[in-house]
C-alpha cells in the first residue's frame, strides 16, 4: 500500500463524518457505492445506501458530533479493496428522539470502481464499553 492511497483512504473517512454531520446528501451521495451496507453501533441494525440516505435526508437520524483518530486507524489495500479500522467518539439522535454516545471502534470497505475512485460499499461500528 502506498502513502497515497493511506492518505486518500483517510480522507474519504473523513469525508464521510464530516457529511454526517452536516447532513450533506450531496456529498453522502458520492462517497457511497450503490450497494453501501450499514450496522450500525448502537443496535447492530443494517441499513442499505437509501435507508441511510432517507434518514439523514428527513432530519430523523442526526450526527451532532463525530471524532476520529485517524493517527491510531489500520488501512489496508488488497487489489481493488481498501479497509479502514478506526476509532471514533460520537453523538448521535436516533429517528425515534433518542440520544446516544459512544466510543467505536468500526470497519469500513472501500471498492475503487470503474475509473479508480473509492466508494465506501460497508461500514460496522462496535461500542467500546469502558
Amino acid at each position: 500500500m502506498s502513502t497515497l492511497e493511506r492518505v486518500t483512504l483517510l480522507k474519504h473517512d473523513q469525508s464521510f463524518f464530516d457529511a454526517l454531520v452536516a447532513s450533506d446528501l450531496a456529498a453522502l451521495e458520492e462517497l457511497l457505492a450503490d450497494d453501501f451496507v450499514l450496522v450500525g453501533v448502537e443496535d447492530g441494525a443494517v441499513a442499505d445506501r437509501g435507508i441511510l440516505l432517507d434518514l439523514v435526508a428527513s432530519g430523523s437520524l442526526r450526527f451532532p458530533q463525530i471524532d476520529s483518530f485517524p493517527d491510531e486507524a489500520i488501512v489496508r489495500v488488497i487489489g481493488t479493496v481498501g479497509i479502514v479500522i478506526g476509532r471514533t467518539g460520537m453523538n448521535f439522535t436516533n429517528p425515534d428522539g433518542t440520544t446516544f454516545s459512544a466510543g467505536s471502534r468500526y470497519t469500513h470497505v472501500y471498492a475503487a470502481d470503474a475509473h479508480g475512485a473509492w466508494r465506501l460499499v460497508s461500514a460496522q461500528g462496535t461500542a467500546i464499553r469502558a
